[in-house]
């Protein structure tokens, strides 16, 4: 059910934050700067760091790596049984195969994933997540979905729509121009 004191408020001014603080500085030093299109570059980008805090600080508060969670996230996506090949997980994370090696190692040490043999190529293995490695995972998400809630908070069920619509729109005109978005790896 929709909130409709959030998705129905009169169309009061909106509160100043910190960005209108700098958007009034450029007003005055580039008078020809479009403000409106600063003003949502600079709430993205603002907005993307404390989504990155939050998500170190949750990473931090389980002891997994960014690098190690995203193997996890790579396993737990395939769907049951969670299994992987480590040539496509290196692929995916953008990580050379002495790299993925080097993960793989230490993340089998701790008991979060294990190697098998391959059925289809005897030289192979494949890459299967453990009860463990499972169980963090889904933890993780559980403990950053909690942070996410913020924007339940904030935002009604069509405000969330809409702003993932005009996201979207975004995202394909960046695409459009620059390609696919390059994932950093870790």
């Amino acid at each position: 059910m929709e909130d409709h004191s959030v998705t129905t408020r009169p169309t009061a001014k909106p509160k100043p934050d910190a960005v209108d603080a700098n958007l009034e500085i450029w007003a005055r030093e580039l008078p020809e700067l479009d403000l409106e299109t600063e003003g949502i570059i600079e709430r993205i980008h603002r907005l993307e760091r404390f989504v990155d805090r939050a998500v170190q600080e949750t990473l931090e508060e389980f002891n997994v790596s960014h690098g190690e969670w995203k193997v996890l996230a790579n396993l737990r996506r395939a769907g049951p049984p969670y299994r992987g090949k480590p040539g496509m997980l290196a692929k995916r994370l953008a990580l050379s195969s002495g790299a993925m090696t080097n993960r793989l190692d230490n993340m089998e040490a701790r008991g979060l994933l294990r190697r098998l043999d391959d059925p289809d190529d005897r030289r192979g293995v494949i890459v299967e997540l453990t009860d463990a490695g499972k169980e963090l995972w889904d933890a993780t998400v559980a403990a950053q979905a909690e942070k996410e809630s913020l924007v339940d908070s904030v935002l009604g069920e069509r405000e969330k729509r809409q702003l993932n619509d005009l996201l979207r729109r975004l995202m394909h005109a960046f695409e459009d121009v620059h390609g696919p978005a390059v994932e950093p790896h870790d």
